[in-house]
């Protein structure tokens, strides 16, 4: 019967893998989501600077 204990107790702890295992996702898309913000304040900052640099007295 010790083993019928034991067994349940690996189970428990595989199906808590599994959920720690879910939040994954939606970490890797907030990064993405970050970096893509971040990538277009860049990109935004570069073109005020081109704005800034350029001669409009053609």
């Amino acid at each position: 019967m010790s083993t019928d204990k034991e067994d349940l107790a690996i189970d428990d702890e595989f199906q808590n893998a599994e959920d720690d295992a879910e939040p994954q996702p939606e970490v890797a898309k907030t990064n993405l989501s970050k970096r893509r913000t971040i990538d277009n304040m860049l990109e935004e900052r570069r073109l005020q600077k081109q704005l800034a640099d350029f001669d409009y007295d053609l």
